[in-house]
């Protein structure tokens, strides 16, 4: 694994590139699709990416935890948590059955 962070940047650097908008056009482009879909998320909306997979809003109930140092019970408060849920063929393509190109990356580590 390379251990390369995708950015905000590297995602309208791609659309710049592979689309063909202006750069100002492709952050705009990117910005309001992650906008939408966080306002999603945030209204506890699912949303789902075909051949991608689905965001979730999940809540959790209260619950006791325990300090790890001291061993003292502390209660954690409900709240609702985002997950994310990946979908079958993004699976296969991590694991290496469905390699774009035609050749897994892996293998040049």
């Amino acid at each position: 694994m390379s251990g390369k962070t995708v950015t905000r940047a590297d995602l309208c650097e791609a659309v710049y590139q592979k689309v063909g908008l202006s750069r100002t056009e492709s952050a705009d482009l990117v910005e309001s699709v992650l906008d939408e879909i966080s306002a999603c998320i945030v209204r506890g909306e699912s949303v789902k990416l075909s051949s991608f997979g689905s965001f979730l809003v999940r809540s959790k109930g209260e619950r006791v935890g325990r300090n790890p140092k001291t061993g003292e019970e502390v209660p954690i408060a409900p709240r609702r948590v985002m997950v994310f849920k990946p979908s079958n063929v993004l699976k296969q393509r991590i694991n290496g059955s469905l390699v774009p190109n035609g050749h897994d990356t892996s293998e040049d580590e």
